[in-house]
């Protein structure tokens, strides 16, 4: 369970990152956190990539359909020209920033800011994804959360690509991917393991 610091606590700004597969909640997770923010009288800014359209070209939306405005930018930079009159930040999908994202969030915080950043730590091939494993490395908080695995029922931590588009980055949710086990991930891989029915 994540207790969120007091604001008086800390000299400065923290980051605190959200992560896991897909369908494990990381969205449902910041936009709970920015809500909780804003009852507490702060003012919060959400960003996210702008090529991320699936649900919403404006807000963040989880899979659950729940959803908050946000500023959808292309370059990770952008989001130091609009943070300035916001107390916490909000970062969702920060999986597919540039690596500049690492640089601003540490900026942001150093800033006096509460930045909450979300995003996959794994691509589809079980691998490190972009610039999360270095937002983990300087983050004060860490969240990882799971989903359920699709086939067995255990915790999920990776995201299988069920379509045949290649590629590290294909947008999609249940139509592409969906969240496996360790074991049921890598049953996939070698045995092109089809879901139960």
């Amino acid at each position: 369970m994540f207790l969120e610091p007091g604001f008086g606590a800390q000299r400065a700004g923290w980051i605190e990152v959200i992560c896991g597969p897909m369908f494990s909640g990381k969205t449902e997770e910041l936009i709970r956190r920015t809500k909780r923010a804003e009852i507490a009288g702060q003012k919060v800014l959400i960003f996210k990539p702008a090529k991320d359209i699936r649900y919403d070209e404006q807000k963040v939306v989880s899979h659950d359909k729940n959803s908050r405005a946000s500023v959808p930018v292309v370059k990770a930079k952008t989001i130091l020209e609009y943070a300035n009159g916001a107390n916490v930040i909000g970062v969702d999908e920060a999986q597919f920033f540039d690596d500049d994202i690492i640089e601003v969030v540490q900026m942001l915080a150093i800033r006096g800011k509460r930045v909450i950043v979300t995003g996959l730590d794994m691509d589809y091939l079980g691998n490190p994804f972009g610039p999360i494993p270095a937002l983990l490395a300087v983050a004060e908080y860490i969240t990882k959360v799971h989903a359920i695995c699709q086939h067995c029922g255990s915790l999920a931590t990776h995201s299988y690509r069920i379509s045949e588009e290649e590629g590290e980055v294909v947008l999609g949710a249940k139509d592409k991917y969906e969240p496996r086990c360790r074991i049921c991930y890598n049953m996939g891989n070698i045995l092109n393991f089809t879901p139960r029915e």
